[in-house]
């Protein structure tokens, strides 16, 4: 046997309570194991810490019907926001999901598989995705909701989230699902299997492996009558096209004023004698994804004294989004061609020899396009803003792919206990356009020939070159890699103080070496340039190593109160070295009562893609030129299509000068168990941070532009911004490229803090067992600067710069239990909040979910159940921010609607 004694009775760890014992009939005397709890390197019999640890059990869970890691997150009260598989629609997120403690960035909350950290995501390289966790693999989460650790690394300011998956599973099992919404689209299908041999008491090993499998659905836009609302996603590339007779002047439409065609509404915003598109129908409100992740895991007591292990986990993970057709935009149409509007003719605006731009008979075109000199351009033409309903929806493909293989040892030697890890990670985004996208270059030929009709139905030969313009294939490759050695060692050091229990001393070492890699394949994005964005030749790489050191001491003081303090020691190849404590105690004068409390500083350095991501331009969504039409009302009402209500190019991007961000922490928590089986917890949480890595908002920067000036760059004269995607297609620099810069840079600092509630009460009575569980987080305080020494703006309770962050977030849940059934209610709600247009409040939201649960025998189990039992849309609200801004915020809150869920098990 290990001098790790062995657990003859399963530890509980309850939410924000003291460890439980299970109450069985042991076979053997009972003897008590040390055990590491997150946050902490040092092994303790106590498992509540001086540190709030949540722990959530994944069996619960998925009797629930959770199904994903992303779901499980939306089930943390301590979790303000996630960037989710539905961020991915016309974002460019690669469908990754992501984690974000406090709200203060998912970079800054750290994510562990076993106690290992896992590779970013290589889009964004802000953090892992929650997808590529081997979701069928997990026994439960533990959730530290401190920041900055020492042990795992002072980047952990939000706080730290360990997976931890199964330990000496022996037989097979086989588990199949399906949910169904109530109304169209998002039916999911699920599968996972698992299987282990050996048992590391009676045969000093264990292999298992486990595979998982999941399928989900679209839901689209037009599927929802809640995303109908006109709100957002209103463009003047139309179909049939406006056109403009005077470059960045009034737009037309033949359908005018009435605009009767599908999609299609009256450019009332501006009075003009155009249309507008209505886009968020087009757009997909929840993509379709699949899922397939597995891992192997092996263990060998090589010795009493040495434990080997190694494992493997490789994870995919498909996302496939839809948005509104391709928007040609300020594209020419020679006069006398076939569908030259004659009512342009007739305008007294137009002129003969109206040719802003040059154009006639020179190359405006991509030099490697299928027409590259349209020598037949003429002045006296019209600006054309279509929208490419012939080919579609534009549809993306983001494939994400993900493995890990993990070797450890531990052991004790020489009265120390010791843990060694070495792994490497690779992770791997593909982006594919699989439909809607087209060579713009070939359609603008066709427009200015007069082959396309861009107002009506087309000919053979304008349907042809159309489609034949179609392009599908591999956009875009993000690669990162991440290669690390872990160590620690602990050991007694006695009682210094006659507290009656020892001091205990932990030190460890890191080294961990991060590489990014991302590129785009050059010749299909020089082809999809036009309807795209992108740069051809955007490519962005770096290399960075890390050694840190650290060590944690814990010092009971007297039989109640024990303190510990740690501190770390990192340097980075690319930001120097720093240096950061950690203090914390836990004062427990009764058995009823536990005091705890901890203090931190925290220290992040820009992430590889936050240096070095390539620069690019996109669209931004509808505002009003601040120069042009301040307020709304435009100076020239002849320009009002280009100036009111327009969307313009944004520049993104890295940026090398940024600096590290810095933090402090403080936590101070009560526990109280007044009675048996009922335990409660109250924690004070507070977080600062300086020099914040980000990009400001739109809405903060068009929203104040005498403030954020100096990132607006016009093209003069006439301080336009351009809506085309073409006027930047050479660059930054570019004479005709003006656009909104919103690279990441340092922005000023955040102040947050706030209380975490829990309760968990069980009982057992004649008619069965019950549980109790609640999480709460109220968050009494968030404010942030936009720019160093800037004011603080408030958040709470308010969309502010990039959404708002909830008051209240509560999750409460109760189960009963009876032989071979079960049954289960939970209860989640947020608070509401001031609206992106403050004109509206967004309702508070609440829903239900329930399950009931039959076992015949320990070979076959059968779960039924209903998630948001009531059908509860999602509430109103005015926010733009986002592609599916159909009158609701998809970041947080779901589009299913009542969904019925079976999952059935056998076991083996």
């Amino acid at each position: 046997m290990h001098q790790r004694t062995k657990i003859a009775a399963a530890v509980l760890l309850t939410v924000g309570g003291f460890s439980a014992w299970a109450q069985q009939a042991p076979t053997e005397p009972q003897q008590i194991e040390r055990v590491t709890v997150t946050g902490s390197a040092i092994k303790r019999i106590d498992a509540e810490t001086a540190v709030p640890v949540t722990i959530v059990k994944m069996a619960e869970l998925r009797a629930q019907g959770v199904t994903s890691v992303e779901q499980v997150l939306g089930l943390l009260s301590s979790i303000q926001a996630t960037q989710n598989m539905a961020s991915a629609i016309g974002s460019g997120t690669g469908g990754v999901s992501y984690a974000d403690m406090r709200g203060i960035g998912a970079d800054k909350t750290l994510v562990l598989l076993n106690g290992q950290r896992i590779a970013n995501s290589a889009t964004g390289a802000a953090a892992p995705d929650m997808n590529m966790i081997p979701f069928s693999a997990i026994d439960r989460v533990e959730v530290l909701r401190d920041g900055a650790s020492s042990l795992y690394g002072t980047d952990a300011i939000g706080g730290v989230i360990n997976f931890i998956t199964r330990n000496n599973y022996t037989g097979g099992s086989v588990t199949v699902g399906y949910d169904a919404p109530s109304r169209a689209g998002g039916t999911t299908n699920s599968a996972s299997m698992s299987y282990g041999l050996g048992d590391l008491s009676k045969n000093g090993w264990n292999v298992f492996g486990t595979v998982s499998y999941k399928k989900q659905d679209f839901i689209n836009g037009d599927q929802r009558d809640f995303n109908k609302r006109i709100v957002g996603g209103l463009s003047n590339s139309t179909y049939p096209a406006n056109y403009q007779v005077v470059n960045g002047g009034t737009y037309y439409n033949p359908l005018a004023p009435n605009c009767n065609a599908a999609n299609l509404i009256p450019n009332a915003a501006t009075a003009a004698p155009g249309c507008r598109i209505v886009t968020p129908p087009f757009v997909s409100i929840s993509p379709r994804s699949e899922t397939l992740s597995g891992l192997l895991k092996g263990t060998f007591d090589a010795s009493p004294d040495l434990r080997l292990g190694a494992e493997v986990f490789y994870a995919k993970n498909s996302v496939e989004t839809k948005v509104a057709p391709v928007p040609y935009g300020d594209y020419w149409m020679n006069p006398g061609t076939t569908y030259f509007p004659a009512a342009a003719l007739t305008n007294p605006k137009y002129s003969p020899t109206n040719d802003p731009y040059g154009v006639a008979g020179t190359p405006w075109n991509n030099p490697s396009a299928q027409f590259p000199t349209p020598a037949n351009a003429q002045a006296g033409g019209i600006e054309i803003w279509w929208r490419d309903l012939i080919n579609g929806p534009r549809q993306d493909k983001s494939t994400g792919k993900q493995y890990r293989a993990l070797f450890t040892a531990e052991g004790n030697a020489a009265g120390w206990d010791y843990k060694g890890a070495l792994a490497y990670n690779h992770t791997q985004n593909d982006r594919e356009l699989t439909g809607g996208y087209a060579n713009g270059d070939v359609i603008g030929e066709g427009i200015l020939r007069g082959i396309v009709n861009p107002f009506g139905d087309q000919t053979a030969e304008g349907l042809a070159l159309i489609k034949g313009a179609a392009l599908n294939g591999l956009l875009s490759t993000s690669i990162g890699k991440v290669t690390s050695l872990t160590g620690n060692a602990g050991r007694e050091l006695g009682d210094w103080f006659g507290a009656s229990r020892p001091v205990q001393l932990a030190v460890g070492a890191e080294f961990r070496r991060e590489d990014y890699r991302d590129f785009n394949h050059h010749d299909f994005a020089v082809a999809v340039s036009a309807s795209t964005g992108v740069d051809p030749d955007a490519r962005s790489e770096g290399t960075r190593n890390i050694s840190a050191v650290y060590s944690e001491l814990n010092v009971p003081l007297t039989k109640e109160l024990e303190v510990t303090a740690s501190l770390r020691y990192d340097k980075y190849s690319d930001f120097g070295s720093t240096t950061n404590p950690k203090f914390s105690f836990r004062y427990q004068p009764s058995k009823e009562i536990l005091l705890r409390g901890s203090a931190s500083t925290g220290f992040r350095a820009p992430s590889l893609y936050d240096l070095n991501a390539s620069t690019g331009f996109t669209n931004t969504n509808s505002y009003d030129n601040p120069l042009n039409c301040p307020n709304g009302v435009p100076n020239d009402p002849n320009t009002a299509g280009a100036n009111c209500g327009a969307q313009y190019q944004a520049y993104f991007g890295g940026n090398k000068d940024l600096k590290p961000e810095k933090s402090k922490s403080f936590t101070l928590g009560l526990v109280f168990e007044p009675i048996k089986g009922l335990s409660t917890s109250i924690d004070f949480w507070s977080i600062r941070v300086k020099d914040l890595i980000g990009s400001i908002s739109e809405k903060t920067l068009f929203g104040d532009y005498q403030t954020f000036q100096q990132y607006f760059h016009f093209v003069q004269p006439g301080n336009i911004l351009p809506q085309s995607t073409r006027a930047c297609q050479d660059g930054p620099t570019a004479p005709t490229c003006g656009y909104v810069d919103e690279r990441q840079q340092n922005l000023g600092g955040i102040k947050t803090s706030g209380l975490d509630l829990g309760l968990q009460y069980q009982l057992t009575t004649a008619v069965g067992r019950f549980g109790f569980e609640a999480q709460s987080t109220y968050v009494n305080k968030y404010e942030y600067q936009d720019y160093k020494d800037g004011p603080w703006n408030k958040k709470v309770g308010i969309f502010s710069g990039d959404g708002p962050v909830f008051k209240w977030k509560h999750n409460l849940s109760s189960t009963w239990s009876n032989g071979r059934f079960g049954a289960g209610l939970a209860v989640h709600y947020k608070s509401g909040y001031v609206d992106m247009t403050p004109t509206n409040t967004v309702k508070a939201y609440t829903t239900a979910d329930a399950y009931a649960s039959f076992a015949p025998s320990e070979a076959f189990s059968l779960v039924l159940g209903v998630r948001n039992l009531t059908d509860r849309n999602p509430p109103f609200s005015n926010q733009t921010a986002l592609f599916q801004a159909g009158g609701w915020d998809s970041r947080f809150y779901d589009a299913a609607g009542r969904t019925v869920y079976v999952r059935a098990t056998a076991n083996f």
